[in-house]
């Protein structure tokens, strides 16, 4: 038999180092005055284009066609939106022997951030689960991310997040919801264009949100906001987050195993449940933190990081299972039809 292994070499995002090198040149150069403000603009800017995208790329009918299979959608809604919000608050236990406040503050926001979509679709094909459902399910996160990640994030972090008060509703509002709804009204005459311009989309959207981090990081940057972060408080950080990655792993594997779903949903409901998005958390980072920003989407970057070293490994065991090697149902009339006499088999005899 075959023994499962490693991958020959950990996945590192090369996203993830375009960011960190986007980090580094704010911390070297970072943007001021008449600069701060350019930047701050063509940030607003593009958090408002990203969001549009989304809800151009969005498609209803596969949102609806989903829901024949709602239990598996409600589950990953819970486990993103109601299982890792209430680990988030229970980590606030932590402070200040292993995390300080503003690094809790970004900890807890990202346990409110909804699902991703790419990466859970891709780690489910290799596991060999319900690609469509991870397909939905993602696409549901995000929709619903959209209204109540900022809704939580009032909620649960008040005005220590930045000042949560009418003004950031309305600024939530006009640069996340109204460009969203803008791009799915707009869908049936632009869809097509969007989907032939995937790849070249795809550029602009990563470009924006480097351009969002950078923005963020700069702020931090000017108002000395990095002397709060030593390298101890980082590796506790780092180890805060290993353990909620693993409780979140377990919990969406035996838990819907313990609802009753057959294997490739609980390879989708793993994947799907237990991460969370880099790139819908750094634009609504932007929007909901202002000046602290930086500190909110450290954690949240690092987190995203971590999840796909440690998915990458586990769908590569899932796809080695001795469930997948099972050979598909072969219909049972196939071997009866051989055994009947020969009827229409296309050769005339005379």
């Amino acid at each position: 038999m075959k023994r499962l292994s490693r991958p020959s070499r950990m996945p590192i995002d090369p996203y993830v180092l375009l960011l960190l090198g986007t980090v580094c040149l704010a911390a070297l150069f970072p943007a001021r005055n008449t600069a701060a403000d350019v930047a701050s603009g063509a940030s607003t800017a593009a958090i408002a284009f990203l969001f549009f995208l989304y809800g151009a790329r969005l498609s209803t009918r596969e949102a609806v066609d989903g829901l024949r299979h709602w239990r598996l959608h409600v589950t990953v809604l819970v486990c993103t939106f109601v299982i890792f919000p209430v680990l988030g608050v229970a980590a606030r236990g932590l402070v200040p022997v292993l995390l300080t406040h503003p690094l809790y503050q970004g900890f807890l926001f990202l346990t409110l951030v909804p699902s991703t979509i790419q990466s859970s679709i891709a780690f489910t094909s290799i596991a060999r689960g319900n690609v469509p459902a991870a397909i939905c399910a993602g696409s549901f996160s995000s929709l619903v991310g959209i209204v109540l990640t900022p809704l939580l994030a009032a909620a649960l972090l008040g005005n220590s997040g930045g000042g949560f008060s009418a003004d950031s509703i309305v600024k939530i509002v006009l640069q996340l919801l109204v460009p969203f709804v803008a791009g799915q009204l707009l869908r049936p005459w632009i869809g097509g264009f969007v989907a032939r311009h995937k790849k070249i989309l795809g550029l602009v959207d990563r470009g924006s949100i480097l351009l969002v981090v950078y923005t963020a990081f700069s702020e931090g940057m000017v108002r000395g906001i990095w002397h709060q972060v030593s390298v101890v408080r980082l590796a506790g950080l780092l180890a805060v987050e290993a353990v909620l990655l693993a409780v979140m792993l377990l919990l969406t594997w035996y838990g819907a195993k313990a609802l009753g779903f057959g294997r490739g949903d609980r390879i989708a409901i793993q994947f799907a449940g237990s991460k969370k998005s880099l790139a819908s958390g750094l634009p609504m980072a932007s929007v909901l933190f202002g000046a602290h920003a930086s500190l909110a989407v450290l954690p949240l970057m690092l987190f995203h990081q971590m999840q796909l070293m440690v998915c990458a490994v586990i769908a590569k065991r899932r796809a080695h299972d001795p469930e997948a090697q099972e050979p598909a149902e072969e219909p049972p009339a196939a071997p009866k039809a051989e055994s009947r006499p020969a009827v229409g088999t296309g050769t005339l005899r005379r």
